[in-house]
């Protein structure tokens, strides 16, 4: 498949090549575009063939049900119904920006785009070069992440151009993603919301003006789910070729037990990548990638992070525990998922 490639600058947006990307989507096709979290694969939400696609491109079939974005809030009422008082003040607070709302679906958004369910998520995102894209396009846009089904999400110009050219009709090459992990899902179909998929909207910021939100009791589990209600909740994701171990202790336990993994690992002829906080990186043997100094750090470089041990043929990667207040839950969540819930206690 020929893919027309093209440069937007986000301070300095060209609408000529906006106009080029947006006609391929309201012809049926597939076009990837950055947003403010990861990179998205889009298409046409209300049309069936179009979204067929977005599989076609990813490398399977897949029962996950899409996140619809659209360019302004008013476009919801065209997507769902009942909608709540509390999903009425989610959206208002936090929209544009980087939360999906689950609720329950009108006819006219075809199951194919639900996953088989009677529920869509629905997001309005941020960047600036995704809404001129969804605006220009004038239908809602399906858009899962941009990377072939079970990788790492793409969070760099570079992933995407890599892996997915060839695979869909247009690329839209806009530089890093802000946040880099997936919006924070929320149904709100329920008596008490509850987080499907967590985020960098946090559990802490959606009580402080909703009250008790629940969080998906899944999200604690190994066990894959049979009818994912939200992208992300089947159980292997976010995964590079290496194997990823989760390594959990005090800081002095964890740096003791990777570095006699990593000896272990070289009399084996294993390469071993280490992935840690800054102020960890010199404390390791074997390929160490800092994730940055912060936990918001940490979620913006960790797809990256993983994209760069395949790039160095690593074969096993050790990631320190991070902690889980915050948006430290999200990274966890994606962690605990690349690794196939695979932990080693120091």
């Amino acid at each position: 498949m020929n893919t027309i490639i093209s440069k937007i600058d986000i301070n300095d947006i060209d609408k000529n090549e906006i106009k080029k990307q947006s006609k391929l989507l309201a012809e049926g096709k597939t076009v990837i575009f950055p947003t403010e979290t990861v990179y998205g694969l889009g298409a046409n939400a209300l049309d069936e063939d179009a979204v067929k696609k977005i599989y076609e491109a990813k490398g399977r079939p897949s029962d996950n049900p899409l996140i619809v974005h659209i360019y302004n809030k008013e476009e919801v009422y065209n997507l769902a119904k009942n909608i709540n008082e509390k999903a009425e003040i989610i959206m208002d607070k936090f929209w544009p920006g980087p939360i999906t709302v689950i609720l329950n679906k009108k006819d006219i958004v075809p199951y194919r785009t639900s996953g088989g369910l009677e529920t869509v998520a629905v997001r309005m995102p941020s960047h600036l070069i995704a809404r001129e894209i969804i605006k220009e396009a004038g239908v809602p846009i399906a858009a899962p992440s941009a990377n072939i089904s079970g990788r790492p999400s793409p969070t760099k110009a570079d992933h995407v151009y890599e892996e997915m050219k060839g695979r869909v009709s247009g690329i839209v090459l806009g530089g890093d993603c802000n946040f880099g992990l997936e919006s924070t899902v929320l149904d709100v179909t329920t008596e008490t919301p509850m987080i499907l998929r967590p985020g960098s909207i946090t559990k802490e910021e959606l009580e402080d003006i909703i009250g008790t939100v629940l969080i998906d009791p899944s999200l604690e589990k190994k066990e894959d789910n049979k009818k994912a209600k939200a992208p992300g909740m089947k159980y292997t994701h976010y995964s590079p070729d290496a194997d990823v171990y989760i390594v959990y202790g005090n800081r002095e336990d964890t740096i003791k037990k990777i570095n006699s993994l990593v000896v272990e690992n070289n009399e084996k002829g294993l390469k071993t990548g280490v992935m840690c906080l800054e102020q960890n990186k010199d404390s390791y043997n074997g390929t160490v990638v800092s994730l940055g100094n912060t936990l918001e750090e940490v979620g913006s470089n960790l797809f990256d992070a993983l994209r760069q041990m395949d790039k160095m043929n690593i074969d096993i990667v050790y990631s320190e525990e991070f902690s889980t207040s915050g948006v430290g839950q999200a990274i966890m969540n994606r962690l605990l998922k690349s690794a196939g819930y695979k932990i080693i206690k120091a």
